[in-house]
C-alpha cells in the first residue's frame, strides 16, 4: 500500500507541479542567441550606434524586433552585425523583411561565416503559467561591468533572467505574453524560453513603473512569430511536445523497471506453480502409464505361463498314445516357447525406476522446447527493425522524432556498416558527434528488449573542442573486426567521461520487424 502510495504521489506532483527551467536547457538554447550591433563608420573606423538581440532560427536566419534594426532601415549607413555568444568572429547580415506592425524582423548572415546552432520554438504555451527565461544582451549589464564600445563586437555569453508567465493579451495591436523575467534595454529580440529551453515568445519592451509598482515584461508571442516566419518562407523547428525533466524521466524509469521486476518475479512465480503442476501431472501420467504395462506385461506373463502348462499336460496326455506322439511332440516345443515367453515378459516388465526417467524425459522436452523459444526469441531481435518514438518515456526538445530503420546483428553491427561498442556492463552503445548542431548523441541498443535509445547532449564551443580532442585519439573498428566491440567499447568511455551528468534530450524507441514492403 506504502508504495502504491508513493507512486501515485509521484504522478500527482509530475502532472501538479509546472516544470522548473533546467539550466543545461537554457544554456544550449542560449548557444544560439546573439547580439544584433548596428554599426556606423566614423573616421574610417567601425563603431556600434545601438544593440539589441537576435535568436537563429536555422543556421543562418535570425529573429529579432522591428525596433532593433528601425535605424538601418532609415539610414544606408548603417550596417547589421551579429556578434555570437561563442567563437571568435561576427559577420554582418541584411534585411530580410521588417513587420513594425507586430516589432518582429528577420536578418540573414551570409552562408559559411558563422553557423549557428538555431533554437527551437514550442508547439504553444502552458496553461499552467510556469517558469520562464529571458536571455539576452541588456545595456545596463554592458555598462555596469564597464565593457568599453570595442567590446560590443566580442563573443560575450548573454545574460539570463528567470520569472513567470503572467498571462496572455493583446497589446499595441498584437498577441503578446506577460511575464516577470527581467529584461531591459538590449534585451529587445531576445528569446523568451519555457522550461525546456524552447521559445514561446520574442522579448519586446517592458510596463512602465514609477519604482514602487510590479515590473512586468511583454514579449511578442508564438501566434505573432509562426504566421510571419512562414510567409517568409522560413521553417523552424516546433516541438510540441510535453516539457519533461530527465530526473523526472529517471524516476518514471525506475518506477517502470520495478513494476516489470515485479511482473516478472509473478511469472517466475506462476510459472514454478505451472511447472510444479506439470511435474506431477507427468509423475502422474507416467506412473499410470508405467503401472499399465506392468500389469500387461505380467499378465501376458501369465498367460504365457498357463499356456505352457495346458501345452505340457497336453504332450503327456498325447505320449501314451503312438497315433498322438508327433502331436505330444509339437506340445512340448509350443510349451517351451510359452515357458520362455513367460519368462521374458515377467523380466522385461517395467521397473518402478521406469516412472522417474519417464518423468526426466518429459522435463527435458520441456526444457527444450523453451530454449527453442527463446533462441527464436534472440533471433527475432537481430535483423531489420523499425523503432517508434516512446512520447511517455522521452524528453524531446530540439531532436526530430522520425521512425529509425535499425538493422542490427549479434556482434553489435548495427546497419551493416556501424559498429557499436560492449561496455563492461553489457550494454551496446555508439557515441556519434554532430558537428553541424554542436551535440553529441550517445546511442543505447539493448537487444533483449529491443528498445532504442538516444541521449543527446547539447554543447558549447569549448566543451565541443575537448570532445572532438578525444575522438580524434581513436579510430572506430568496422564491422567485423576481431573484438571490434569491446575495443570500442573502452575507446568510447574516454568521450562519455567529457558529457555533462544528465543529457539535454533522451529520445527513447521501442523496435519491431520490420515489415515487408515497408519504408521507414
Amino acid at each position: 500500500m506504502n508504495r502504491l502510495f508513493r507512486a501515485l504521489a509521484l504522478v500527482w506532483l509530475t502532472i501538479a507541479a509546472p516544470a522548473a527551467a533546467d539550466p543545461a536547457d537554457i544554456d544550449a538554447a542560449a548557444r544560439g542567441v546573439v547580439r544584433v550591433v548596428l554599426i556606423g563608420e566614423r573616421g574610417g573606423e567601425y563603431a556600434p550606434v545601438s544593440h539589441g538581440t537576435g535568436f537563429a532560427v536555422s543556421p543562418t536566419h535570425i529573429v529579432t524586433n522591428a525596433h532593433v534594426i528601425q535605424e538601418a532601415l532609415q539610414d544606408d549607413a548603417l550596417r547589421i552585425g551579429v556578434v555570437p555568444s561563442e567563437g571568435e568572429r561576427g559577420t554582418f547580415a541584411r534585411i530580410v523583411a521588417v513587420s513594425p506592425r507586430n516589432d518582429l524582423a528577420l536578418i540573414v548572415i551570409s552562408k559559411g561565416t558563422v553557423r549557428l546552432p538555431p533554437l527551437t520554438l514550442a508547439g504553444g504555451v502552458s496553461a499552467d503559467l510556469g517558469e520562464v527565461s529571458a536571455v539576452g544582451y541588456p545595456m545596463n549589464v554592458d555598462l555596469a561591468q564597464g565593457l568599453a564600445i570595442g567590446d560590443i563586437f566580442r563573443a560575450q555569453p548573454p545574460v539570463k533572467s528567470r520569472g513567470f508567465l503572467s498571462g496572455q493579451r493583446p497589446s499595441r495591436q498584437f498577441d503578446t505574453l506577460l511575464h516577470t523575467a527581467p529584461i531591459a534595454r538590449g534585451n529587445s529580440g531576445g528569446p523568451l524560453l519555457d522550461p525546456c529551453g524552447r521559445v514561446i515568445g520574442v522579448n519586446s519592451f517592458g510596463a512602465e513603473s514609477d519604482g514602487s509598482d510590479a515590473e512586468f515584461y511583454f514579449a511578442v508571442s508564438l501566434r505573432e512569430l509562426l504566421p510571419f516566419l512562414k510567409s517568409k518562407g522560413v521553417e523552424p523547428m516546433v516541438n510540441a511536445l510535453p516539457c519533461r525533466s530527465i530526473a523526472d524521466l529517471n524516476a518514471q524509469e525506475r518506477q517502470r523497471m520495478e513494476a516489470e521486476q515485479a511482473a516478472a518475479r509473478e511469472r517466475m512465480a506462476m510459472r514454478a506453480q505451472a511447472d510444479s503442476e506439470a511435474l506431477e501431472g507427468a509423475r502422474l501420467a507416467a506412473q499410470m502409464e508405467v503401472m499399465a504395462a506392468r500389469e500387461n506385461a505380467m499378465a501376458l506373463a501369465l498367460i504365457s505361463l498357463l499356456a505352457a502348462m495346458g501345452s505340457g499336460y497336453a504332450a503327456v496326455v498325447w505320449r501314451r498314445a503312438p497315433e498322438t506322439r508327433k502331436r505330444a511332440a509339437m506340445a512340448v516345443t509350443f510349451a517351451g516357447a510359452a515357458l520362455i515367453g513367460a519368462l521374458v515378459l515377467w523380466f522385461t516388465r517395467p521397473a518402478f525406476t521406469a516412472i522417474e526417467d519417464r518423468v526426466a524425459a518429459a522435463l527435458d522436452d520441456n526444457m527444450s522446447a523453451r530454449a527453442d523459444s527463446a533462441a527464436g526469441s534472440a533471433t527475432s531481435a537481430e535483423g531489420a527493425l523499425i523503432c517508434t518514438l516512446v512520447p511517455e518515456r522521452s524528453r524531446v526538445t530540439t531532436a526530430r522524432t522520425d521512425d529509425v530503420a535499425f538493422e542490427w546483428a549479434a556482434d553489435g553491427c548495427v546497419n551493416t556498416r556501424t559498429q557499436y561498442g560492449l561496455a563492461a556492463c553489457g550494454e551496446w552503445s555508439r557515441v556519434l558527434l554532430l558537428e553541424d548542431e554542436a551535440a553529441v548523441a550517445v546511442n543505447r541498443y539493448d537487444p533483449a528488449t529491443r528498445t532504442f535509445r538516444t541521449d543527446r547532449y547539447l554543447l558549447g564551443q569549448e566543451a565541443l573542442a575537448k570532445v572532438l580532442a578525444a575522438r580524434d585519439q581513436y579510430t572506430s573498428p568496422a564491422c567485423g573486426v576481431s573484438e571490434a566491440a569491446r575495443t570500442l567499447g573502452e575507446q568510447q568511455s574516454a568521450i562519455t567521461a567529457l558529457l555533462p551528468e544528465t543529457p539535454n534530450e533522451r529520445l527513447v524507441y521501442t523496435c519491431s520487424p520490420e515489415v515487408a514492403g515497408s519504408a521507414p
